[in-house]
């Protein structure tokens, strides 16, 4: 009889077997204590172990791309908290470049809109944006489902998530958010000292305060972002990455781009969006003294002066962000590929 042993995962405990990563024990969705209400109505896709199961499948599954080399996992890395590590902008089919840097999927049940721009409202129909753009995967909707009917697996999946063994566009999308809804990060040493678990080392405690001062009024607390979009004055790409507008076609949001979380930043690099920053002190330096007099700048920010901030705030504000790291996250073996 193989050993046994517990595993814990952000939101919910499962029973392991450690020759095989089957779920045997499965609790679905909860909300850790310190989080507020999700967004994700989640009533309107209840999570089940086959559901997820499904979702976590699809969500590996090349057959998703046009020449089936491309998956979801492809560009979000789940041992860099699902980005794509080492790469400024995207790469897709065919070594295709996006023009944007591959957002982490965490924590996806609060946030009321996805992508940079905020593009897509409803979880359940972003995945059909990478599906079909042509520098990610290239392909089209009715292909991929017909690509799954003839797979020998995926009728008797679908069957066990949804009753029948049909597969349509609205199961595949829904199983797909059943995975992601699951990708809970919430178990950093922030999580644990919020819950009364841990305390900050001197260092930390001086880097929370900093934040809370400086930094807390986009990324609030305790998701590390307010999902509003901003424009934080980095100088504009040589691509011309209008972001918010090209959603709203209202000039007052060129420029602007969704306030990333904090969370995992360790794991995450390169940041921003079109990833020109490959460290956490570039990024505040920018803060500091780089902040260009860019169209629509938020107010809450100065060209050229910047946030201030000395030298050591700088690196306890560093040693708190490190808090927001979530090992756990990145090392759950129910969201790696099965």
């Amino acid at each position: 009889m193989s050993k046994r042993f517990w595993l814990f995962s952000v939101g919910f405990i499962i029973l392991v077997s450690c020759s095989k990563d089957i779920v045997d024990q499965f609790e679905g969705f909860r909300k850790p204590s310190h989080f507020p209400e999700p967004s994700y109505a989640l009533n309107n896709n209840p999570i089940t172990k086959e559901g997820f199961e499904l979702g976590r499948k699809l969500f590996y599954e090349p057959r998703l791309s046009r020449n089936n080399t491309i998956s979801c996992g492809s560009c979000h890395i789940q041992s860099s908290a699902f980005t794509q590590h080492g790469h400024d902008v995207s790469h897709g089919i065919d070594d295709r470049l996006g023009k944007r840097n591959s957002p982490p999927i965490m924590n996806l049940a609060w946030s009321p809109s996805f992508m940079w721009d905020g593009g897509v409202f409803d979880l359940d129909l972003q995945p059909i944006a990478p599906i079909t753009a042509h520098e990610e995967m290239d392909e089209s909707v009715a292909n991929v489902l017909q690509k799954l009917k003839a797979h020998p697996d995926y009728p008797k999946l679908f069957k066990k998530a949804f009753g029948s063994e049909e597969i349509t566009t609205a199961r595949m999308m829904k199983a797909l958010s059943q995975f992601m809804i699951l990708c809970v990060s919430a178990n950093a040493k922030y999580d644990r000292v919020k819950q009364g678990k841990e305390i900050f080392t001197a260092d930390e405690q001086a880097g929370y305060t900093v934040f809370q001062q400086k930094c807390s009024n986009c990324h609030a607390e305790p998701l590390l972002t307010d999902f509003s979009f901003r424009n934080n004055g980095i100088a504009i790409g040589t691509n011309n990455d209008e972001g918010r507008y090209l959603v709203t076609l209202n000039p007052a949001d060129k420029y602007k781009f969704k306030v990333p979380s904090l969370r995992n930043l360790s794991y995450t690099a390169p940041y921003m969006h079109d990833g020109r920053f490959y460290t956490l002190d570039a990024v505040i330096d920018h803060y500091r003294s780089r902040v260009q007099n860019t169209p629509n700048l938020d107010p809450s920010l100065q060209p050229g002066q910047g946030i201030a901030i000395s030298d050591d705030e700088k690196t306890k504000l560093i040693a708190f962000l490190k808090t927001l790291d979530d090992k756990d996250f990145i090392t759950n073996r129910l969201l790696s590929e099965q």
